[in-house]
């Protein structure tokens, strides 16, 4: 099979103009008031009728002639004679003559003859209840709302492109509308491609490289969020003839396709040849990042776009060049611009030459400042953006940005505000239940060594750090405690570990944790005293445990190793193997302290970590 190059990478403005040479409309159909909530008219609404459609009272009082009332005051009230009583909902049954007055609720129809009402609390009723005292002089039309003051008959009550909200449908109710025309929502087919994708929810062989389907949902709300219906479509294998068919089924029932995976130019990735032999490809590849391996084209008579397959390239993808179309053909406004100027809070390189869309956080300084830092896991880590507030668009011709430089943060939404703390460090889950009791922190668990590094460099609030690792800048202590340290194992511990010794002298699997963690720390000071113990050099006791290069990055993941039979031990803390029912021997002590940059001891974030730290600390003694 001959691989796809790519050879001439469209521009950005090429590939907005081959989407937008694409139809996405879905047409027009018409939706029940109570549906309408949210959709687009297609077509001007004109009033029917006069709304009101009769005169009627504001208050709750008595209907009269305004010219009974002439001269009136409290000193000197007019006397009214009571002929009869007026109900919302009622038609009247009297007609009023001089000197004479009715009963009216709030909203009923004023009889006839007259022509003003006056308020209630306005009057009083004589003993017999037959006449009324006037204590108020009033002019015709006061505390009356005439017919069609609200809307009259024959005025245009809303226009083609209304996006339909509860105060419009407020007014279609009065007019008594029960269904309006609107926009088609254009459909969109959402398909993942690959054999190694699993529902959300059905079992995962993970020895076998199966990985859960990100892209369907994310790729799903984004298409509802832009206006559009999503539907769903069972993911495709990398066979061409099985994506040909899902691919073919989505293009006869939507407006638009979009797919995810299988566009590189890899010898399996043949989705690119489903389209050009099937419909017509308008583009293969884009010079972005991330989002290289793009395709744009059609299929039957739907629109059709291929997404990369990592999450992050596919969602900046799609919200960069997709949204704007689906928010288009769907008639849904452009989101309010919502931009954040900032200064980068570390320099940043940057040399392959494309159009970058670079996901960012934002952290405020200690004065308040928005200072901006890149959230980049790689293309296939889906808590890149996750953790991230927005996107800085750099240039091809940028290959590098200073600390301190100014840039303009595009925010994923509106309502995105910086956390009131961010914090960086060592994965603990006694950190983890104290940041449950914060307003609304950020924490991305980078190890000991690289969040002390971006404590130094000034990103961070606070940092986490385990084991023997001191920092060799100034920073404030917030806080301290203990855990305990040493090898997970088996439940009942059926190979009798007894301590590190054994991982040396015997045959067993071991599971390290990566070089970054403060538990590797701490597990490398045991080692140096073994070695110590025994006279030998350090690396002959590191190269007799057969797994110790082996890290992985969360705490947890040596456990889950064990718990699967692919290690006799790991290394891990005792609350791990508590909580998932496995066997621990002890190693030591290990002090988790937590370290403030010194700018930010005032910022309430800090603060607030600072008295739960107290209590954490307290509790400990």
């Amino acid at each position: 099979m001959n691989r796809k190059e790519f050879r001439d990478l469209a521009t950005p403005d090429e590939a907005r103009a081959a989407i937008d040479s694409l139809s996405l409309e879905g047409g027009v159909e018409r939706v029940a008031l109570e549906d309408a909530r949210g959709r687009v008219l297609v077509a001007r609404l004109d009033a029917e009728l006069d709304v009101p459609g009769f005169d009627r009272a504001s208050l709750d009082g008595y209907a009269l002639r305004a010219r009974d009332t002439f001269g009136v005051d409290e000193a000197d009230p007019a006397r009214l004679e009571i002929v009869g009583e007026v109900h919302a909902g009622a038609k009247p049954d009297v007609a009023l003559e001089e000197g004479q007055a009715a009963e009216i609720s709030t909203g009923a129809v004023m009889p006839d003859g007259a022509d003003a009402m006056v308020p209630v609390e306005r009057t009083d009723t004589e003993a017999d209840g037959n006449e009324v005292l006037i204590r108020t002089s009033v002019a015709p039309g006061d505390n009356v709302m005439f017919a069609g003051a609200d809307v009259a008959a024959g005025e245009r009550a809303l226009g083609p492109g209304t996006t339909i909200t509860p105060r419009d449908i407020g007014l279609l109710s009065a007019l008594g509308i029960d269904e309006v025309p609107v926009r088609a929502k254009p459909t969109v087919g959402i398909v993942s491609t690959g054999d190694e994708l699993v529902r959300p929810g059905e079992a995962l062989e993970s020895d076998r490289g199966e990985i859960y389907d990100v892209n369907s949902y994310t790729i799903a709300a984004g298409v509802e969020d832009s206006g559009g219906e999503a539907v769903l479509y069972p993911h495709a294998g990398d066979e061409q003839a099985e994506m040909e068919e899902i691919l073919r089924t989505a293009a006869d029932e939507c407006d638009l396709v979009l797919s995810s995976g299988s566009t590189s130019a890899s010898a399996v990735d043949v989705i690119y040849r489903v389209i050009e032999e099937q419909g017509e490809l308008l583009l293969h590849g884009v010079s972005i990042k991330p989002g290289k391996p793009m395709l744009i084209g059609r299929l039957d008579d739907s629109a059709y776009v291929g997404l990369p397959g990592y999450p992050v390239s596919a969602m900046m993808v799609f919200r960069t060049f997709v949204a704007p179309a689906i928010r288009e053909a769907a008639g849904v406004p452009e989101p309010a611009a919502a931009t954040v100027s900032g200064r980068l809070a570390r320099q940043e390189r940057y040399e392959e030459g494309r159009h970058r869309l670079m996901p960012v956080g934002l952290v405020e300084s200690g004065d308040g400042e928005t200072l901006v830092y890149p959230v980049d896991k790689g293309s296939g880590a889906t808590t890149s953006l996750a953790d991230a507030d927005g996107l800085v668009e750099v240039g091809p011709e940028t290959d590098y940005l200073e600390k301190g430089e100014p840039v303009t943060v595009t925010l994923f939404s509106p309502d995105v505000r910086p956390p009131t703390l961010f914090a960086v460090g060592e994965d603990d889950p006694t950190f983890s239940r104290l940041l449950d009791s914060l307003e609304n922190p950020r924490y991305l668990s980078v190890g000991s060594r690289p969040g002390l590094r971006r404590l130094r460099d000034g990103v961070p609030d606070a940092a986490v750090v385990a084991g023997p690792v001191e920092p060799d800048f100034e920073a404030v202590e917030l806080g301290r405690w203990k855990r305990e340290w040493g090898l997970v194992v088996p439940a009942g511990n059926p190979a009798e570990l007894e301590g590190l010794a054994d991982l040396v002298d015997r045959d067993l699997r071991f599971i390290n944790r990566t070089t970054d963690s403060g538990l590797r720390s701490s597990l490398g000071a045991s080692v140096a005293d073994l070695a110590d113990e025994r006279g030998v050099d350090r690396h002959d006791i590191v190269d007799a445990i057969d797994g110790f290069d082996l890290g992985l990055r969360a705490h947890e993941s040596p456990a889950r190793k064990v718990i699967a039979g692919d290690a006799d031990a790991g290394l891990g803390l005792r609350e791990t193997a508590d909580r998932l029912d496995l066997g621990f021997v002890p190693l030591g002590e290990q002090p988790v302290c937590v370290l403030a940059n010194p700018d930010r001891t005032e910022k309430e974030g800090v603060r607030e970590l600072e008295a739960a730290l107290a209590d954490v600390s307290s509790a400990q003694r």
